[in-house]
């Protein structure tokens, strides 16, 4: 079961899955009211993360053996709405590690680039190295990573975790610190420009959905004596708005872009610039596929084919 399955990840996660696993042995879940083409490609339910008794109905009416959870306030969403955040992010991630921990599922919890904070190193960032975040996404992230490695060595729950970057689809903008890389392929293709709320140098981790769906399906089957750790990070490259942009002119030889840097700059600020994954590498054969080269290229052309679809 895939919590939070209408988010950036969640539907594409599905789909992925489905592919590998079978289309009726991937539930997908939200509280919001699906469409139809999300009706028609598999199995979806209602799921209140912040309800424990509904969560323990559909587990043991489904037969639920592996949760993935997805659900999360992201980080400028966060930043406007704590109390709320502090819901679903940390009461919510308590409900399903207990109920995990009851049913004896595994459980796979993103974590994010958001979880160091501006006294861990930037460049790079390793896997183990201090984390003081300075969103209440980062620190419920933390909070996720330390609760899930309490719950392996307590009670012996496989909880696994992958600490993103910004992660690009051609899905709009979810309300992320990095979506700034999505934004600017819609406003340049629908507009002819982008204003970016981030300065031009702004170095950060990112990766395309696909090797993100790669990463988590290939680490989910990884058997647990090779695992080191519970929590890795993982990430194919990064770059700058600036970097970006210059790639995207091969592509859409004129636009204009320009830049007003916001209360979003701060968080930028704070976070990794490089992403060390090289303990992913060793224990689990991680190896991103997509560069930036290939990154701009599948974006174009996505963004391109959703306008073109009235999206």
């Amino acid at each position: 079961m895939i919590s939070s399955g209408l988010g950036q990840l969640g539907v594409e996660c599905a789909k992925y899955l489905r592919n590998k696993y079978g289309r009726e042995n991937v539930i997908l879940s939200d509280i919001i009211k699906p469409t139809e083409e999300i009706i028609k490609d598999g199995p979806y339910i209602f799921v209140d993360i912040l309800d424990f008794k509904g969560l323990q109905k559909i587990v043991v009416d489904h037969r639920v053996d592996w949760l993935i959870h997805f659900s999360a306030l992201l980080s400028a969403i966060g930043e406007q709405n704590v109390p709320l955040a502090v819901r679903v992010n940390i009461e919510g991630m308590h409900n399903v590690i207990e109920l995990a921990k009851q049913y004896k599922l595994r459980i796979f919890v993103p974590s994010t680039i958001g979880a160091f904070g501006p006294d861990s190193p930037r460049n790079p960032t390793p896997n183990i190295t201090v984390q003081r975040p300075r969103t209440i996404y980062g620190v419920s992230k933390v909070h996720a990573e330390l609760l899930g490695e309490y719950y392996f060595y307590k009670f012996g729950l496989d909880f696994r975790c992958l600490r993103f970057p910004g992660v690009i689809s051609s899905d709009p903008p979810g309300g992320g610190t990095t979506d700034y890389a999505i934004a600017v392929f819609h406003d340049v293709l629908r507009k002819g420009s982008y204003q970016c709320y981030l300065r031009p140098d702004t170095r950060l981790p990112m990766m395309h959905v696909r090797d993100a769906l790669r990463a988590l399906s290939e680490y989910l089957e990884v058997p647990n004596e090779r695992l080191n750790r519970r929590v890795y990070n993982v990430t194919s490259m990064s770059f700058t708005p600036e970097e970006l942009t210059e790639k995207m002119f091969k592509y859409v030889p004129e636009f204009n872009i320009t830049y007003k840097p916001d209360s979003r700059q701060e968080i930028a600020d704070s976070w990794p610039q490089v992403f060390d994954d090289s303990e992913a590498r060793r224990d689990w054969d991680w190896k991103p596929e997509v560069d930036l080269d290939n990154l701009v290229k599948i974006m174009v052309k996505e963004v391109k084919e959703k306008i073109a679809d009235g999206c």
